[in-house]
């Protein structure tokens, strides 16, 4: 078993160490049972009118039935369900199938104003002939305005604390092995880290000594040494407890899915602020991000709303901008 907290490698560290790309989604709380004001009107084909009045009530009234769903008179297919479900992890199936329906009303909804609109487009690379009708209809109908320097420079200063470098730390370990689901052997390794711990305090140059009789990691051959450590380099649990550390011995072990860590940082460089000019264009990519999503999600909502949606309820504009 490897360590995971960046020892061995010469002391350089080492622990730890198809869906389309965008999907377009709304606020969707809940489910509708199909009423009288959302059946079909009398002057609709018949046929219609009967399929949905013998549907079920609910979205997902059964492990065996789907629910029936129309938009403007074009029923989704339960096996269109079937096969988008996968995407959509849910704590019920009920959840799930709900989220498979609002993506394929949503799909849906989409085809048919690129349809309404005739477009047609040339895919890109690795792009759909779908997704690029998808794309050029959000570019043709969704106003995005810019996000101006004033609102870049107001983000970084209220989150200044973000755009710093990592620090950097020269850390020793000794690690006491044991596997993550054995809470018995954990308890007693535990305290054995602890007596380590207290032996330490009493005299710190026994490190090397300690590491080399008790460490299960490879760093015990340098003295327990993981070399210089920045982010990323170790598992995200020994790390999230390893950068809080100051200088000098670590005050109590610390745990990761490998076992206990007795640690001593031997040296820690704090992070450097980064200007604003270094960081700009992030920030403005960032928020640019989010005016996109509030703006197609806007969209989205004014497309739900002109529509005649039956067997799902999803949040529509009030005021549907389409005519």
């Amino acid at each position: 078993m490897g360590c995971g907290c960046g020892g061995g490698n010469a002391g350089q560290g080492g622990c730890g160490g198809q869906k389309p790309p965008v999907e377009l989604m709304v606020d969707a709380p809940g489910v509708q049972e199909v009423t009288p004001e959302s059946r079909p009107t009398a002057d609709e084909p018949e046929a219609l009118a009967e399929e949905v009045e013998s549907a079920p009530t609910l979205i997902a009234s059964s492990e065996q039935e789907w629910p029936r769903v129309t938009v403007n008179g074009v029923t989704i297919a339960p096996e269109a369900m079937a096969q988008e479900l996968q995407y959509h992890p849910a704590d019920s199936r009920e959840d799930a199938v709900f989220l498979a329906a609002q993506a394929l009303v949503i799909r849906e909804l989409l085809q048919q104003r690129i349809v309404e609109l005739g477009l047609s487009v040339q895919a890109d690379p690795g792009e759909s002939a779908e997704e690029a009708a998808t794309r050029q209809l959000i570019e043709l109908e969704v106003a995005l305005p810019e996000c101006d320097e004033e609102s870049c420079q107001r983000y970084y200063q209220s989150n200044r604390a973000r755009y710093v470098t990592a620090p950097l730390l020269a850390a020793r370990h000794i690690l006491l092995e044991c596997a993550p689901d054995d809470a018995e052997a954990r308890s007693l390794v535990r305290e054995k880290a602890e007596q380590l711990l207290e032996l330490l305090r009493q005299d710190g140059g026994r490190f090397a000594e300690l590491a080399l009789a008790h460490s299960a990691c490879p760093s015990k051959a340098q003295a327990g040494a993981l070399g210089q450590l920045s982010k990323g380099q170790t598992v995200p649990e020994f790390e999230r407890q390893l950068f809080k550390l100051p200088a000098g011995l670590a005050g109590q072990p610390l745990e990761s899915r490998y076992g206990w860590h007795v640690v001593s940082v031997d040296q820690r460089i704090e992070g450097k602020e980064l200007p604003y000019e270094v960081v700009a264009g992030s920030i403005r990519t960032l928020l640019q991000q989010g005016v996109w999503q509030k703006a197609v999600a806007q969209y989205l909502q004014t497309l739900i709303g002109a529509a005649d949606i039956v067997g799902i309820r999803l949040q529509g504009a009030d005021s549907p901008l389409l005519q």
